[in-house]
């Protein structure tokens, strides 16, 4: 975004906006072709948000308006931005006269908001190193786009959008381009694409809706992109108390599809499923599940009020990722249990650290308590019998709930561990940084 605006993300804007919002709402099938219809959803578009939408889609005309692009280039944009959807020129107009009345709509509606409203000049954004990015992703994709779409000289005309008239249009362009005519992008570029979009302010949606990403296996990239929580310490997170849905198996199904923008669809619910199957193998005790569980959630979930047993609430659980990873991600492959880290005795060390702190202290004080030292129980059991890493985050969710402080060289091995077990670099800070005990 140019310097005298925040980015669109900060503005309020999920997904795409502008120009590029409206060549997406007429690319749609079904969507009414004509001029009448084409207009009325730029003013509905510019009707947004009490009308501050027909800001970004005025700035993004009058941008190409004031540039020296040649009509040819203009229309070339115009019909790959709406796979081929709307042509202006079929019904007696330039694709600039067409522009001029898409800036007219967006004055039309700024000014029942302003009635002295006038648009200010054009603001392209001409920083040569952001137009020097997108012509580089734009000619990866050459090959690819050319092939999908029938336009002659789509690049070249994309390019001189970059170059000539402004780079951030230019790469929204690029992206519908690919869009519109679903030419497959691979992960490597769509990650690149994800930061360049970031650099101008872009919301993640406005990259990702719609495009054609060649996702990597989920189980190559279950964990990867992940800066906080996830698996079964993350979703025992999701039930502290306030949790608002209306069921358990709802708020797990919710919580399975929170893979973000970063990661192939079912990516969250193969860490969560991974997690649960090794919880659930043979060797840990119903009733040392139903502790984890009731401590990680502090008690936001009573499923022993319910009469419900850790190993059955967990299958519950398992069903759920099953499901949701047939849907989206049919290949799916089972991970085997990871290598032993060597972690293990570490992991350990710093659960019986805690654990006289924890002793005088209780999950839940006023509501069935649940005391410390059956919950550092539980953690070295999962330790020992089904995984240090799982271990390590439900040790890290506890000390959370228990509020139990930590010294600065605690929380140095704790970096250590996080490290050794490729947590994101906000696991602990949104968990238990604000526990530490500075000197």
């Amino acid at each position: 975004m140019t310097r005298e605006r925040p980015a669109y993300y900060e503005l309020g804007y999920g997904e795409d906006f502008g120009l590029t919002a409206l060549t997406e709402r007429l690319s749609r099938p079904g969507s009414a072709t004509g001029p009448a219809a084409a207009l009325g959803f730029a003013e509905e578009l510019a009707d947004r948000s009490e009308g501050e939408e027909a800001v970004e889609l005025g700035e993004d005309a009058r941008r190409l308006l004031a540039s020296e692009l040649p009509e040819r280039v203009l229309h070339t944009v115009w019909l790959a931005s709406t796979g081929n959807a709307f042509d202006p020129t079929g019904h007696g107009m330039t694709c600039r006269a067409w522009l001029e009345r898409i800036s007219e709509v967006s004055t039309a509606r700024l000014r029942q908001n302003k009635g002295s409203y006038t648009p200010p000049p054009a603001r392209p954004v001409r920083d040569s190193r952001l137009c020097q990015a997108v012509v580089a992703e734009l000619r990866v994709t050459a090959p690819a786009l050319e092939e999908a779409s029938p336009l002659p000289k789509l690049v070249d005309c994309l390019e001189q959008v970059v170059t000539g008239a402004d780079a951030d249009l230019g790469m929204r362009l690029l992206l519908r381009a690919l869009k519109a005519h679903s030419v497959p992008v691979p992960y490597g570029q769509y990650h690149r694409l994800l930061a360049l979009g970031r650099q101008f302010g872009f919301p993640p949606g406005a990259v990702h809706d719609g495009l054609a990403i060649t996702w990597p296996p989920v189980g190559a990239a279950s964990r990867q992109g992940i800066n906080g929580d996830f698996g079964l310490s993350r979703l025992a997170r999701q039930f502290t108390a306030g949790w608002h849905y209306r069921t358990p198996r709802e708020a797990v199904a919710a919580a399975v599809k929170a893979d973000g923008y970063e990661r192939p669809p079912g990516s969250e619910a193969a860490v969560l499923l991974e997690d649960t199957r090794r919880v659930l193998d043979p060797g840990l005790s119903d009733d040392a599940i139903t502790v984890l569980w009731l401590a990680a959630t502090d008690r936001g979930y009573s499923i022993d009020r319910f009469g419900l047993g850790g190993r059955e609430w967990l299958e519950q659980v398992a069903e759920v990722c099953e499901e949701h990873l047939t849907e989206v991600a049919p290949a799916y492959v089972p991970a085997a249990p990871p290598p032993v880290t060597g972690a293990g005795d570490e992991v350990l060390r710093e659960i019986r650290g805690m654990s006289p702190l924890a002793a005088s202290t209780a999950v839940s004080p006023d509501f069935h308590p649940l005391e410390g030292t059956t919950v550092m129980e539980a953690l070295e059991q999962v330790t020992t019998q089904v995984d240090p890493d799982l271990g390590f985050r439900l040790l890290l969710r506890t000390v959370e709930v228990l509020r139990l402080p930590l010294t600065e060289e605690q929380y140095t091995r704790y970096q250590a561990l996080a490290g050794r077990f490729h947590y994101g670099e906000d696991h602990l800070l949104f968990s238990v940084y604000h526990l530490v005990q500075r000197t």
